[in-house]
């Protein structure tokens, strides 16, 4: 086995970030460029429309972030 397939680990699930429903801060932060700290910021907002809360955790709303995203001219 080569050095790279040793250290890289596969899931039977790993699904492409532009193909999944929600996202983590962190996925949502490498696909859209945008900082981790931003989007915690941004989704402190009460009105804030592309986060979901699971208990205490949030994710994003890819296709409601994509949108929110292609309105705004700054973030």
């Amino acid at each position: 086995m080569s050095y790279e397939t040793e250290n890289v680990k596969t899931s039977k699930f790993d699904i492409p970030v532009w193909h999944k429903l929600n996202l983590t801060i962190e996925e949502a932060a490498a696909y859209s460029n945008i900082g981790i700290h931003r989007l915690y910021e941004l989704t402190e907002q009460e009105d804030c429309p592309f986060v979901l809360w699971i208990g205490s955790r949030r994710v994003i709303k890819r296709k409601s972030f994509d949108e929110y995203i292609e309105k705004m001219s700054s973030v």
